[in-house]
């Protein structure tokens, strides 16, 4: 029998071979075009906030009421960002809210973590009515909260005290990570669960062991997002956090609102140095919030 004629396919055929929008050379279609300029309008127009704010930040009093907010800087003007600096004491407004923030996202992570092991994995007596209970509970709106947790914390002694905003942000948050992590522990593999069992593995260890290293990228989206939500949170720091050495940066940002001394340059000055931190947060670890929202997407 002769030998069958076999060939490696040469790179153009190759090259028709590579399904539409796959191949290094596929060409763009106009629907391609399209969605792309849709997608740069809709970049524009969320970064123009932003973009607004860098201008004016630079822009000194009489600059902005000659040319506008729309005009670039005659010339750099730092003023602004000085005083807003020294005038709310900016690094310890930092720290406050990174020390609260960070403390939040790590409790909130682990409480949501026990809580659905228990609810998604453990299979506890009336799970469903739980779960049901921990997503009203989630859904009650900041202000409804406002008195009883003042009442109770100010008899706890804990009133102006950073704790009582990590304790009321802890529960707050771990109740929406409890509600997520619950749905995706419900569908875990239970061929792991009896796998360790029948090595001798006990709960605590099937969670470390197990069903942490799985469900890793979901808690690093979960840590990030608890840490901005927090860092951003307004009404209970300002109801909590009385006394100007506690107070976080969005606080002290609206703090100084109806100061006389404030213009629209130094405004905008204090609004760019409260975005900054939590920008270089988001940078630094976008690339984990990407790997866990993408993780269990591809097989």
């Amino acid at each position: 029998m002769a030998a069958a004629d076999v060939h490696a396919p040469t790179k153009p055929e190759r090259r028709r071979r590579t399904p539409a929008g796959r191949g290094p050379g596929t060409t763009r279609t106009a629907g391609d075009w399209a969605v792309l300029a849709v997608a740069v309008l809709i970049g524009l127009f969320i970064a123009f906030p932003f973009i607004l704010i860098v201008i004016n930040s630079f822009k000194s009093p009489t600059d902005y009421a000659t040319s506008g907010p729309l005009a670039l800087p005659a010339e750099i003007y730092t003023d602004g960002i000085s005083a807003f600096w020294e005038r709310v004491n900016f690094p310890q407004k930092v720290w406050n809210s990174f020390f609260i923030s960070g403390t939040v996202a790590v409790l909130a992570v682990l409480l949501s973590m026990f809580n659905a092991f228990a609810l998604g994995i453990g299979r506890i007596k009336g799970r469903m009515w739980i779960v049901i209970l921990i997503l009203l509970a989630n859904m009650l709106p900041q202000e409804v909260l406002l008195y009883p947790l003042y009442f109770m914390f100010r008899e706890a002694g804990l009133y102006d005290n950073v704790w009582a905003v990590i304790i009321i942000f802890t529960v707050i948050q771990s109740a929406f990570g409890t509600y997520l992590l619950a749905s995706v522990y419900s569908t875990f593999p239970k061929e792991l669960l009896e796998a360790a069992s029948l090595d001798g593995a006990g709960r605590w260890r099937v969670l470390w062991r197990v069903v942490y290293p799985i469900s890793r990228p979901t808690l690093s989206v979960l840590l990030i997002f608890f840490f901005i939500w927090t860092w951003n949170e307004f009404l209970i720091p300002l109801t909590f956090l009385v006394s100007n050495a506690n107070q976080t940066v969005p606080v002290a940002i609206t703090a100084l609102q109806g100061d006389r001394l404030m213009d629209v340059t130094t405004t905008s000055a204090s609004a760019l140095l409260g975005l900054i931190p939590t920008l270089i947060f988001f940078l630094i670890f976008q690339r984990t919030l990407t790997r866990g929202i993408t993780a269990g997407a591809v097989k």
